[in-house]
């Protein structure tokens, strides 16, 4: 029974891998280097979800497991499929890092993707193939962990292609695609309204360190810091699908 339990509750945090707190994260260096970070939080859906459990679930081992681990894209993979992979996908997973942050007794259930881009072109290229990143033989590395092997965490890799990108020593542009994001939304939507339902918000932060003052920033709901180093944009994914466009940004700096 306890078994069972436990395997329905990540049954259900599979299907509502929407019921995110979701923040984006890119820290521009001086050199043109940037660290892109997609951070997705589902503490607030673990806690609504908790109500499913007993104490006698609780209790159980593997409800007690704490987890906080980083691992390399790159070493994750199998031989066969690093041998096929060019030298631009190779950089890539090399350049990339999965972290996994788990603590169920406190609603604590976090999955990060970090990317080290060294120069514009590798930023570009990253941010282009972002949603070809598989996450399954990163997450099947951490085989000890029954919570994690039935996380899927892919949708929300695969849902941040709706965006194009435009990046230059003095600019960042993205404009939201919005026939590929309605496409995503087809494939995404039900579990959204799950969310909603369950009155799960579902709080969308994306935050940009630059290494120079910013001139110009296109978007009225972005929040520029004093020092004018830092835009912060806060929506909700409920506001996105309302009003995709809310999500562009054109910064000039």
């Amino acid at each position: 029974m306890k078994k069972l339990y436990f395997a329905v509750l990540f049954f259900v945090l599979a299907g509502l891998s929407s019921c995110v707190d979701i923040e984006e994260r890119f820290d521009f260096k001086p050199d043109g280097a940037c660290n892109v970070t997609y951070g997705f939080d589902m503490g607030k859906a673990v806690s609504v979800l908790m109500n499913l459990m007993t104490d006698s679930v609780r209790a159980t081992p593997q409800f007690a497991l704490v987890k906080d681990t980083t691992l390399n894209f790159y070493s994750a993979l199998p031989d066969s499929m690093a041998q096929k992979m060019t030298i631009n996908e190779m950089k890539m997973a090399q350049g990339s890092d999965l972290s996994i942050k788990m603590d169920l007794s406190k609603n604590i259930m976090k999955v990060s993707i970090r990317h080290e881009a060294k120069n514009i072109d590798d930023l570009q290229y990253y941010l282009a193939h972002l949603s070809s990143i598989s996450m399954n033989n990163q997450l099947n590395s951490f085989a000890k962990l029954n919570a994690v092997k039935n996380f899927d965490a892919q949708p929300l890799i695969t849902g941040q292609s709706y965006y194009n990108y435009d990046i230059t020593p003095h600019k960042f542009y993205r404009i939201i695609d919005k026939e590929k994001f309605n496409t995503f939304l087809k494939s995404a939507g039900s579990k959204f309204a799950i969310a909603k339902a369950m009155l799960i918000d579902m709080p969308y932060k994306v935050v940009l360190n630059f290494a120079k003052p910013v001139k110009k920033i296109s978007n009225p709901k972005a929040i520029l810091s004093a020092d004018r180093r830092r835009v912060t944009l806060t929506t909700s994914m409920d506001e996105v699908i309302k009003d995709p466009a809310m999500m562009n940004l054109k910064i000039d700096f």
